[in-house]
């Protein structure tokens, strides 16, 4: 196995997990929050994936999929179009809303495609290029793959485990 398929293979796992964890519910289901500062499984889904597509489009050198596709438009979120959910607070959760599970994970799915293309190509070169100069030290390829990874596997397990309380009853 090489370092490229094993990147694939954890990217393609986040993707499993997030159509598992979103598959069925309904728009209301989707908004659940167990508490009024908690995240619900549609921020936290949209918010994985924009962490993918924007640190992986970076890392890559092109546009996020996010723009260039039209996902801001479809969501039609009340924030800027660079906004990945870091840093928000409960107003900004609450406002993430969506009609269905069927656009995140046409997002998502579209996101993986893009990230799956990219890392595919990776060498072990590769991943000590730095990506990211504000940061003492500055960021590898290969940390913010780990990062990226981490954030979203983390944000997966919180949405999976919402759907459990969602429908355990």
């Amino acid at each position: 196995m090489t370092t490229a398929d094993l990147l694939a293979d954890a990217l393609g796992r986040i993707c499993e997990v997030v159509h598992e964890v979103v598959g069925g519910l309904t728009a209301e289901q989707l908004a659940f929050r167990p508490q009024a500062t908690a995240n619900s499984i549609g921020w936290l889904i949209w918010h994985l994936t924009r962490i993918q597509d924007d640190h992986l489009a970076a890392a890559a050198g092109t546009e996020q999929v996010w723009v260039s596709d039209g996902w801001v438009r479809r969501f039609g979120l009340p924030f800027d179009d660079a906004a990945h959910g870091y840093g928000q607070g409960p107003d900004e959760v609450a406002a993430v809303r969506v009609e269905s599970g069927d656009l995140l994970t046409g997002y998502h799915d579209a996101v993986c495609r893009a990230s799956l293309g990219f890392v595919r190509q990776l060498t072990d070169a590769d991943l000590d290029r730095i990506v990211d100069e504000r940061w003492d030290p500055p960021v590898s390829l290969g940390v913010r793959l780990v990062s990226v990874l981490a954030d979203d596997l983390q944000h997966a397990g919180q949405a999976a485990y919402l759907r459990g309380l969602i429908t355990a009853g």
